[in-house]
């Protein structure tokens, strides 16, 4: 086969060693002579499987002890609801800084379940966004948490600066930017992440929660979604996503193998430089976010003459660069290139806008 580069947003490209590993144990998983997707959860071999991916993660993240790593089921919008269940009483108050559509999103579901005060931390000047400073965020003084996403997949936009937000428990949606760059945990009281951006398979999703945070969840809480039942299960209430945990701790073994999240940090910032540089350059591209602000992970372009957007698509397609198409709501074009991207791929992609931007200038 050629080569084929996938910058799917989610799900998303995993890396060809993991790939290739879970492919060779896929029917017969050490020689046990069965799948580990076949194994019960319980079983002395997966929860072996269990303890050292979620060692793992500790080490990479330098997860204090007093936190819990839960491996849970939902998605990133199963924590909009699980958050608020778990951490909001009823009527009471949260923050939520909206960046682009994820934070959006959050913010509309969690107002189901008490008094969401949404800060509109975005700003256009002369059509180019960046994060307002946060000087002039409103936060409330009566705050349960505040939440936030670091990074917009949709809008290619990134808060690389950790909010201050006065002892008030910090809570990031970090399903697009968890494990990309280095950030200290301790600093958030609750951190979640879908697992189909840089971890692993969805279905999965992470939570990594202060302990003094749980304990208080809604008697209407499903189980499913009570951190204080998945922590006293060992994340095992219920039979938990097996086959996705374990391709998780896959990639986790090959990012400790790379550098850790120190190593793999410096390779995506030297991708994203080097598209951006592309964009910048070429006079044919263009992003429109402030360069203080745009993402490593997640990067939109348009072409000035929109009516190659289609030409373009096709023949990156036949190129083997897939899934450019920008996100329905924004039009344009996308590029993510989280963790599992080589900076192979990325070249790749940067040669091709450049034989194509030269083909097509008037």
């Amino acid at each position: 086969m050629s080569a084929t580069y996938n910058f799917c947003a989610g799900p998303a490209m995993l890396p060809s060693i993991v790939m290739e590993k879970a492919q060779s144990e896929l029917i017969n998983w050490q020689d046990l002579g069965c799948s580990v997707m076949e194994l019960s959860h319980r079983s002395k071999a997966y929860m072996a499987v269990a303890e050292k991916a979620e060692a793992d993660l500790r080490m990479l993240m330098d997860i204090p002890e007093n936190y819990h790593v839960l491996f849970m089921h939902g998605g990133g919008r199963g924590q909009f609801s699980a958050v608020p269940l778990n951490l909001l009483p009823t009527d009471a108050k949260a923050d939520y800084i909206v960046t682009g559509s994820w934070s959006s999103a959050a913010a509309k579901e969690a107002a189901n379940y008490g008094n969401i005060n949404v800060i509109d931390a975005v700003q256009d000047i002369d059509n180019i966004k960046s994060i307002k400073s946060p000087t002039d965020w409103a936060l409330s003084a009566d705050a349960q948490y505040v939440h936030y996403c670091p990074n917009e997949t949709v809008d290619g936009i990134e808060i690389f600066e950790i909010p201050e937000t006065n002892g008030v428990p910090l809570i990031a949606d970090m399903s697009s930017t968890i494990l990309s760059r280095e950030i200290d945990v301790s600093k958030f009281g609750l951190i979640y992440a879908g697992a189909q951006k840089n971890i692993g398979p969805s279905g999965l999703t992470i939570v990594i929660v202060r302990d003094n945070l749980i304990g208080n969840a809604r008697k209407e809480t499903p189980s499913v979604f009570n951190y204080q039942l998945a922590a006293n299960n060992g994340s095992m209430y219920n039979t938990p996503p097996t086959f996705a945990w374990y391709l998780a701790g896959l990639v986790f073994e090959w990012l400790k193998d790379i550098g850790g999240v120190e190593g793999i940090s410096r390779v995506n910032i030297e991708k994203a430089n080097m598209l951006y540089q592309c964009i910048d350059q070429s006079g044919f591209y263009k992003n429109n976010i402030d360069k203080s602000n745009r993402s490593l992970m997640n990067i939109p372009f348009w072409l000035n003459d929109e009516s190659l957007n289609s030409s373009f698509l096709a023949e990156a397609e036949q190129s083997g660069l897939l899934a450019l198409k920008g996100h329905r709501s924004v039009g344009g074009m996308r590029a993510s290139i989280y963790n599992a991207m080589p900076i192979e791929g990325v070249a790749a992609l940067v040669n091709f806008m450049n034989v194509f931007a030269e083909r097509h200038k008037a």
